[in-house]
């Protein structure tokens, strides 16, 4: 039980492989808005106490290993973290500072899948993930 995590009445390991993608899948999540973004999916997992294991944005979908505590259903962690990091982008690179939902941003599906015993396994995916990722811009010109 070295890798359970605590809440107070209860021990859990609850992680999930996450993937979704931006509206109409643009290819939007490049440059400082990627970087932007890691930061703000970081801060807003740790507010609901989760913690984001590995991560990737590609351009055009986002892969997620997430811990989630079993107190939250991963639908609602996942409504959470799309809505206000779309809100967050939207403040800081739409000019917009208030009365804006962050609409442009995500579609609305994703999938999910659970870990389980798995987590080297998805961890190894995700990594390559990017590996494709660089090939795949290195032919770019």
């Amino acid at each position: 039980m070295q890798d359970y995590r605590s809440l107070t009445h209860s021990k859990y390991e609850c992680k999930y492989h996450i993937v979704f993608v931006p509206k109409f899948r643009k290819k939007t999540l490049f440059g400082k808005i990627r970087k932007y973004l890691k930061g703000v999916f970081h801060e807003l997992a740790r507010q609901k106490g989760c913690e984001i294991i590995l991560g990737h944005m590609a351009e055009d979908h986002v892969h997620m290993c997430i811990s989630i505590p079993p107190k939250y259903a991963v639908a609602e962690i996942i409504g959470y973290l799309k809505g206000k990091s779309a809100i967050s982008v939207a403040r800081q690179y739409g000019g917009k500072q208030r009365n804006f939902n962050g609409e442009n941003l995500w579609a609305r599906g994703y999938a999910v899948s659970t870990v389980g015993f798995e987590l080297e396994k998805v961890k190894e995916y995700i990594g390559h993930q990017e590996k494709i990722e660089m090939e795949q811009e290195e032919g770019r010109f």
